[in-house]
């Protein structure tokens, strides 16, 4: 039996998914984690995406709309849920989160990724390295 589980939140359905097993199958805390990603300076390279504060805003504004609906999907099932938002690439944070918090049991959302990648295409590029480098049980909802 999990004592801690982790449901990393991205705001696609898969992710929805997850969360909603979670809520129905683990009788333990659950925390739901939103990943915001920083812009990098090479993306704006030759104008392309602007640096700014307001995209990253945009981005933090985003994240807690994200953790607020699962804040609201757990009341409805009559659950509490822990809420983070932290800014990082998106599987390191996972795994550190993992690391720092005792838990002990991770749900998350699958995605199709490249086709010349078998297991990113199965699991998603994400999902792929939190289930090849967590130290604990990964559950993938597809």
């Amino acid at each position: 039996m999990a004592s801690h589980v982790l449901v990393p939140l991205d705001g696609s359905p898969l992710a929805d998914d997850a969360l909603a097993h979670a809520l129905s199958t683990c009788d333990c805390p659950i925390t739901v984690l939103n990943v915001v990603t920083p812009l990098d300076e090479g993306m704006s390279e030759g104008g392309i995406l602007d640096t700014d504060e307001s995209r990253e805003q945009a981005a933090r504004d985003r994240a807690e709309n994200l953790v607020e609906r699962a804040r609201r999907q757990a009341e409805a099932a009559e659950r509490d849920l822990d809420t983070v938002v932290e800014t990082g690439d998106p599987a390191d944070t996972i795994l550190e989160y993992v690391d720092d918090h005792d838990v002990d049991h991770v749900v998350m959302g699958g995605h199709g990724g490249a086709k010349s990648d078998l297991a990113s295409r199965l699991l998603g590029t994400v999902a792929t390295v939190v289930v090849g480098e967590a130290p604990v049980t990964v559950t993938v909802v597809r």
